[in-house]
């Protein structure tokens, strides 16, 4: 246009590209939540769009334009870097009404020189622009190319004295120079920032599926988190993907997503910015998160906040983390950053490292600062600084665990000196590998002069894992029973009560004691800001009395764990002392106390987060063994299963309880074989002073002993209690069956009196010792002492809903109960009828007998059914006919139906479907 030629102060010719509405690309988005708010700030006289570079700013602009959204024309002005002198600027803004022909008075005039404005024209033009008939857009996109507060002051004037007829769209990478703040406060502002313009993954599919690919919904996600909803990188992205012969693998590749991008970063971003800009951009490139006294200290000069300021006004990929002092790059960019690194400075890297470790070790950022260390190939200062600093229980316990165990993962085996061995000691007990501590923490040797900072962590390691620190044992030593242990003699002849539970409050772990020592002699204020320490140590000490036979008293210990684990650093130490109490209490029978623990424990592993790698097959053992212990065979084994995701090579006791488990299910299942199998090749032997080996053996021992009970063994059963290598009373009733089944009473009955009383005896126990002693009383024919003894039998077990060492004791008791009419009540808890319906029908219908009952399940009092009576049964579970099950089976009738009486008998019904549903609720079928 002729007339425009005249418009610039020097005498050339207007560029008319300048005026040129940018095209919309193609494959494009429309994204009506933006169009929508920009339609929305162009009723207004301001509306504001900023982001950083590819953000879709200009897009967004030229397509609201394209779709005829603004309330009347519009005319755009790209400002580029050569019109940041005023009198350009305006003659740029007055050529651009004149080409998108929105008429202006011809007095308005144009600037006569480069540098300046005369005030008159922009009264002029504001005069002008306020007698338009409707109003006009005015885009000027690039406005931060402009400069200098004139101008901005110039535009506010405008703005302020063109009435509702001027409505200003502004898009740049910053702010403008505007006083934004007085807008805001009048409400005459539309800001979309960089946020809004972020692409949601809805539309990052939409944005492939316009580019011909068909994403899944992973690839998606992977995409808009990485790009973080940047839409030129989401672009660049398409469009490398189009190339590929695998777009799904492009999209989960980050390497693959950085170079598609890099060339755009580095001209756009990096390129454009000084050289001092530049040069901390690419040193702090080794950090997740940037504060601008850490880029001081690995530039070596003092212009950090200046710049990260600077970065962040100018959308320049760098962003303030919250209220905070913080810093965080675009991860695409930091990634460009880093690749600079790499390929300029490789011998830079380690030195930047090991400057970042020691400012964040300097300002309590301990985890930051050992993996910087790390990255430098530190270690001796990495391991250093969790132990100087009192961490190690962090590695162990809260949220920062699992960060902490990666980073020594990598650490080299054998390194000298006493902190890396701490560190490989944390490592290994945090992974459940106790005797692999035990190893690392016989080469960490602090002399007596080494800080107790340093002492105190090697104490609770060797609480926590059972080591000998060279100041005493770490459990009491139980003395050794009387009798051998060739297999003849079982291990618990003669066994003293007295001698076989040391009085644990003069058998306080020395560990212990060690570990409050040391306590009292580190800085009040680093323990405090430690609580995870006193959690632990209250842990190792429960887990020591656990391991020395001290049942009860390491629960107590486990309970005052729990009290001092009661926030974020001591959650992992809260869910295992849960899981420990569970599946002691449910060994112990205490079943109301181990299901409450356990269900405690699940929902803890789950509302904390705790990793499936640092959790524990305890919670759902404890569930199988009280499901086992109440009848419920179904549920047991669905518990066992579920224990089963959960590794316990290293959890010695949980790995004998899981072996003891298996081998009740098939017993209970007739597969004695199978029952002698299960109880094989168990870790059980421990290495070093702990007990925990011998307790599981003890365990392992007694279920062997069962087994071969059952099949009607009493040699073998007494041989299998001669490979318990501790007494015990579980150890002692075990003995004691053996010997009743082999017709020795009289030996049997001395163990039995020389049981303690009260507590120290636990329920499941103390209630098969009663039963045997029925037992033995009702052999005798001694019915009037049997009675009594079944009846305390049964109000020891019945608080606990105890079940199991009822409905494994036999036909004698089932033969009692018919005769005795003082032990109905009895009968009724065991049979789950009341006791009125046993009165009036002898059998009757089975109904619940109380609360207890209704919780414990299908309470059934079930004698072992011998092979054939299992194939009868399962016949008859599918509805055959006796005629029909005598030919399936090659049996007779007459014997098909003695198997039946007998599985009636056993399963106390009267009829076949009754017997096809308790087998089904006991897990029989």
């Amino acid at each position: 246009m002729a007339e425009d030629a005249q418009l610039h102060p020097s005498g050339d010719p207007l560029l008319a590209a300048k005026f040129a509405v940018p095209a919309v690309p193609p494959a494009f988005v429309a994204r009506q939540r933006l169009l929508d708010r920009l339609a929305e700030g162009a009723r207004g006289p301001l509306t504001v769009i900023t982001g950083p570079a590819g953000a879709g700013k200009t897009t967004l602009a030229a397509s609201w334009r394209e779709a005829d959204l603004a309330p009347g024309p519009v005319v755009w002005l790209t400002v580029e870097s050569d019109d940041n002198a005023p009198g350009v600027f305006w003659a740029y803004v007055l050529g651009a009404f004149r080409y998108h022909r929105v008429p202006l008075p011809d007095g308005v005039g144009s600037p006569s020189s480069a540098d300046n404005v005369d005030h008159s024209l922009i009264v002029r033009l504001a005069g002008a622009l306020a007698q338009l008939p409707e109003p006009v857009v005015l885009v000027l996109d690039g406005l931060e190319h402009a400069g200098g507060h004139g101008i901005a002051a110039e535009l506010d004037f405008v703005l302020a004295h063109a009435g509702p007829s001027l409505r200003l769209v502004l898009i740049g990478r910053v702010d403008p120079a505007l006083p934004l703040h007085r807008y805001r406060a009048e409400a005459r502002v539309c800001e979309i920032r960089g946020s809004e313009l972020a692409f949601t993954p809805r539309e990052t599919a939409q944005l492939l599926r316009c580019h011909g690919l068909t994403p899944s919904r992973e690839s998606v996600g992977v995409l808009t988190e990485r790009t973080q909803g940047w839409a030129a990188g989401l672009r660049l992205c398409a469009l490398a993907m189009q190339r590929t012969e695998d777009a799904e693998h492009f999209a989960q590749s980050f390497a693959a997503s950085q170079n598609a991008v890099s060339d755009y970063l580095t001209a756009e971003v990096l390129a454009a910015q000084p050289a001092a800009t530049q040069d901390l951009l690419v040193r702090t490139s080794i950090l997740a998160h940037v504060h601008p006294g850490l880029a001081d200290a690995l530039t070596g000069r003092d212009d950090g906040a200046r710049i990260l300021g600077g970065l962040v006004r100018d959308n320049a990929f760098v962003e303030p983390i919250g209220d905070t002092s913080w810093y965080r790059c675009h991860p695409l960019f930091a990634e460009v950053l880093r690749a600079h690194l790499r390929s300029r400075s490789p011998a830079l890297a380690a030195p930047l490292h090991r400057e970042a470790a020691c400012w964040l070790g300097a300002h309590d950022r301990l985890t930051d600062a050992i993996e910087h260390a790390a990255a430098a190939d530190d270690w001796p200062y990495a391991a250093g600084l969790l132990v100087d600093r009192l961490a190690t229980g962090r590695l162990l316990t809260g949220p920062e665990g699992p960060r902490l165990e990666r980073l020594f993962s990598s650490m080299p085996d054998g390194l000298p000196g006493t902190a890396p061995a701490l560190a490989a000691a944390a490592c290994a007990l945090a992974r459940g590998d106790a005797a692999a501590g035990r190893k690392h923490l016989a080469g960490a040797r602090p002399g007596r002069d080494a800080a107790p900072e340093v002492l105190l962590t090697r104490a609770l390691l060797g609480l926590l894992t059972g080591a000998d620190t060279g100041t005493g044992s770490t459990a009491p030593r139980t003395p050794a029973p009387a009798g051998g242990g060739d297999g003849r003699t079982p291990p618990t002849e003669g066994w003293d009560p007295d001698r076989g539970t040391p009085d644990p409050d003069r058998a306080t772990p020395d560990p212990d004691r060690e570990v409050r020592a040391l306590m009292d002699r580190v800085d009040r204020a680093l323990l405090t800001r430690h609580p995870e320490i006193e959690a632990l140590r209250r842990y190792g000490r429960g887990r020591a009395l656990l391991a020395a036979g001290h049942g009860s008293e390491a629960r107590k210990a486990f309970a005052a764990a729990l009290a001092a684990a009661a926030d974020e650093p001591t959650w992992t130490v809260r869910y295992h002392c849960l899981g420990a109490l569970a599946l002691s209490e449910a060994v112990d029978g205490l079943l109301r106390e181990a299901e409450a623990h356990a269900r405690d424990g699940l929902k803890a592993a789950e509302e904390h987060g705790i990793p499936l790698d640092r959790r524990t097959a305890r919670c759902h053992l404890a569930l199988a063994a009280v499901a086992a212990d109440r009848g419920d065979l179904a549920g047991a084994g669905r518990y066992l299963a579920a224990a089963r995701a959960h590794a316990t090579a290293h959890d010695v006791p949980a790995a004998a309880e899981a072996a003891v488990l298996r081998s009740r299910l098939e017993l209970a299942h007739g597969r004695a074989t199978a029952a002698l199998s299960a109880l094989d090749d168990v870790p059980v032997s421990a290495d070093g002073p702990a007990r925990a080996g011998g307790e599981a053996a003890g365990r392992i021992a007694v279920a062997r002993c069962s087994v071969h009970l059952a099949r009607g063994d009493p040699a073998a059963a007494l041989a299998a209690l001669g490979e318990a290598p501790t007494g015990g009373p579980a150890v002692a009733v075990a003995t004691a069956a053996a010997r009743l089944a082999a017709g020795d009473a009289e030996p049997a009955r001395r163990l039995l009196a020389g049981l303690p009383g009260g507590e120290r005896v636990p329920p499941a126990v103390r209630v098969r010792a009663q039963l045997l002693e029925a037992r033995s009383a009702a052999v005798e024919g001694d019915t009037a002492r049997a009675v009594p003894l079944v009846a305390a039998a049964v109000r020891t077990a019945r608080p606990h809903g105890l079940r199991a060492p009822f409905t494994e004791a036999g036909p004698w008791l089932r033969h009692l109960l018919a005769r005795a009419p003082g032990l109905a009540d009895a009968g009724a808890w065991l049979t789950g009828r009341s006791a009125d319906t046993e009165k009036r029908s002898g059998r009757g219908t089975a109904t619940r007998s109380g609360p207890e009952d209704a919780a414990a399940g299908a309470p059934l009092l079930v004698e072992q059914l011998s092979p054939r009576e299992r194939d009868v049964l399962r016949c008859a579970a599918q509805t055959m006919s006796t005629d029909e099950i005598a030919a399936e089976l090659f049996l007779s009738v007459n014997t098909v139906k003695t198997h039946l009486k007998s599985v009636y008998r056993k399963l106390s019904v009267s009829r076949r479907s009754e017997a096809v549903r308790r087998a089904r609720d006991i897990g029989l079928l």
